[in-house]
């Protein structure tokens, strides 16, 4: 099992009083995660699953007494699909108010529903831990960087799902059956989507817009929709992490862009899937946009799991003067042009120089990506 960046943080937070919530797409390692680090503490882990309908029976609605008995001499309770129970903010709020020395952890791959079941409960009772597919800095960790970097391109068009990088020979049928399960089955079900084939439509149009800026009204006409339903649906991908917003940075300087956006999909594999494409990186026309994507999403894997305090963004003005990425952290600006070919030049805008007092610029090509990704490499 490849070692994930978050193990430390659960591990550190279990005995902490509160309950642990893990939640992430479909697929991302959560259950397998947590049974690899409750494996020496199964005597005193009681498993419970939320797929099962008795225990979801179980859970819900449920008594402190009920849960005493049903906890017995078990010192945590491990809840996974916890998303799946009734009401299961409640009985979380149950377990940290009235059993003190229980550990309960539960996980979610809805995080849009698990969220309304347990933020209102579980306020200032609950540790969050955002788990997403695998990143770059915990693979280079496992293969060492000489080898990971001999995969760039296989990552690149199959991304980075646990089971993609364990079974690269099955990654297309793979995709197939987890881009269907990890678009829709929550999304369908419990994000109040009636459309399917508009959600179909939106992805792929977003699927071939990486890298330019997102119209939401230009969208709803090449689809078919209003403005409105189309940033639902988007707002709806990005809470079921499917994809990321770039908002554009817009400080007042002149002719800034101010409201303009860029969506980008937190895996590739998922992106190519959409819309069918898995051509070897020498046959394809979109390399550029897939290497933009993959940086971009690797970077969020990275401020996650680092826990670094950042916001992120693109940056354009009218006079197509362009930044593919800003990073402000503490009051600085940290810009980045992505590039795959490394003979193209990047350079600093002297007008974002200027008005943002920064000179901390860097080209992120194949050859630098690196340490933008992992602490591990540097160089």
């Amino acid at each position: 099992m490849i070692k994930r960046k978050l193990s430390k943080r659960v591990l550190d937070r279990i005995r902490g009083g509160k309950a642990i919530i893990l939640y992430g797409p479909r697929q991302a390692g959560k259950t397998t995660m947590m049974q690899a680090l409750l494996s020496d503490k199964k005597a005193e882990t009681l498993f419970l699953n939320g797929d099962e309908p008795d225990v979801r029976e179980m859970l819900s609605d449920v008594t402190s007494v009920q849960l005493k008995n049903l906890v017995g001499r078990h010192k945590i309770v491990f809840i996974d699909e916890a998303q799946r129970i009734r009401n299961i903010g409640i009985t979380l709020k149950l377990f940290t108010d009235q059993l003190p020395d229980i550990q309960v952890i539960a996980t979610g791959s809805s995080v849009f529903e698990l969220a309304n079941k347990t933020s209102e409960a579980l306020t200032g009772r609950k540790y969050e831990v955002l788990l997403l597919p695998m990143a770059f800095e915990e693979l280079v960790e496992e293969n060492g960087w000489l080898e990971e970097r001999r995969h760039l391109e296989q990552r690149l068009v199959y991304g980075c799902f646990p089971e993609i990088i364990t079974n690269p020979e099955d990654a297309r049928e793979l995709l197939k059956l987890l881009a269907g399960s990890y678009l829709y089955k929550d999304l369908l079900t419990l994000g109040n989507i009636n459309k399917p084939e508009l959600l179909d439509k939106i992805l792929r149009a977003l699927a071939l817009q990486i890298g330019n800026e997102v119209n939401y009204s230009e969208l709803g006409q090449l689809i078919g929709a209003d403005n409105q339903t189309v940033g639902k649906y988007i707002d709806l991908l990005e809470k079921a992490f499917v994809l990321f917003k770039l908002p554009a940075l817009a400080r007042n300087v002149r002719n800034e862009i101010k409201r303009g956006r860029k969506i980008y999909f937190y895996d590739n594999g998922i992106r190519n899937a959409i819309i069918g494409n898995y051509n070897p990186i020498p046959n394809r026309e979109d390399v550029g946009a897939l290497w933009e994507n993959f940086i971009l999403s690797e970077r969020m894997k990275y401020i996650n799991n680092h826990q670094i305090y950042a916001s992120a963004y693109f940056w354009r003005t009218t006079q197509k003067q362009e930044i593919d990425y800003i990073e402000e952290r503490d009051g600085r600006f940290f810009a980045c042009e992505i590039k795959w070919n490394p003979k193209k030049k990047g350079r600093l805008p002297s007008t974002f120089r200027d008005n943002y007092r920064s000179d901390e610029f860097e080209k992120i090509s194949p050859k630098t990506y690196q340490h933008f990704l992992s602490e591990l490499v540097q160089g």
